[in-house]
């Protein structure tokens, strides 16, 4: 449940009525089993699986899940059947074929394997923050988040949620911290790794380093800028922040992890609660000090 990579989203406006209310309009984009012909599906799921509610709620914040089913098609096998298919066709006929027939013919070999092919599943989880005006969601790419955002915006008919921004443009923002030209927001520090990016796009990438090394120092002054840097908050999680202002590779230090070990659950569901409400407040202070208003 702990979240590894974040895109986040503001909204001014409350977009559902209660909990209740909005349970019931996932109800209508429930996940369902995919049909013969379809490649993909995404519907909603409950967060605590099988039997349990589509919203969980723990500390006034509320967790949703989504299902991705998507077919499993080998390219390496449509194309083996492709080519048979094109060596037959060009034989029979006595001439090489189009491009246009070599399209037909793929996409008539994957409807016919389409209703034999297995179904793979994947779980993208994200909360809704009313406190805050926040919708989390755990996702490592742009296009998979929109995808859960595009089905909630479905499922409610409207979804005034847009991208977080951090204030300052953040490759300027990130360039500054690791040149030691702008004190660093309350809380953060700066990790052992980073990527630098050039005008004529040539990528630098540094790893378990000394990020305030002369080296490094140096490939900032030829005009080289920040586009990912790693960071700590607290001494309670790090992450690498993106020039999207997205967070990759979160990780919870064991200081947090150690707080909900302690917690006397006696059912999953408890564990659950506290591990959610824990982490929930861990990302509100966090998202304040990089996405507030006076970071």
């Amino acid at each position: 449940m702990w979240f590894r990579n974040i895109i986040l989203y503001r909204y001014d406006e409350p977009f559902y009525e209660n909990e209740v209310t909005l349970a019931q309009a996932l109800m209508e984009k429930q996940s369902r089993p995919l049909s013969n012909l379809a490649m993909e599906s995404w519907g909603w799921e409950p967060p605590l699986g099988d039997g349990g509610e589509l919203v969980h709620v723990a500390n006034g914040r509320i967790m949703v899940c989504a299902m991705k089913k998507e077919k499993v098609l080998p390219p390496a096998v449509v194309k083996e059947v492709l080519q048979e298919r094109i060596t037959e066709r060009e034989n029979r006929d006595g001439r090489k074929i189009k491009n246009k027939e070599k399209a037909e013919l793929r996409d008539n070999i994957i409807a016919e394997m389409l209703p034999k092919a297995f179904t793979k599943s994947s779980l993208h989880y994200a909360y809704i923050d009313p406190i805050n005006h926040w919708v989390v969601v755990d996702a490592s790419s742009p296009s998979t988040a929109e995808t859960l955002l595009s089905l909630l915006r479905d499922s409610l008919g409207s979804l005034p949620a847009v991208p977080a921004e951090i204030r300052d443009e953040p490759r300027l923002l990130m360039t500054r911290w690791l040149r030691q030209q702008g004190e660093m927001p309350n809380g953060l520090t700066i990790g052992y790794e980073c990527e630098l990016h050039d005008e004529e796009g040539g990528i630098i990438r540094a790893k378990n380093e000394d990020l305030n090394a002369e080296e490094i120092q140096t490939l900032l002054d030829t005009g080289k800028q920040v586009t990912a840097l790693s960071l700590e908050y607290d001494d309670r999680m790090e992450f690498v922040l993106n020039d999207k202002g997205h967070l990759k590779r979160l990780k919870f230090h064991d200081a947090v992890l150690e707080e909900t070990a302690e917690t006397e659950a006696d059912t999953p569901a408890e564990q659950f609660d506290a591990d959610f409400a824990l982490m929930t407040a861990e990302l509100s202070r966090l998202f304040e000090v990089l996405y507030g208003e006076d970071q």
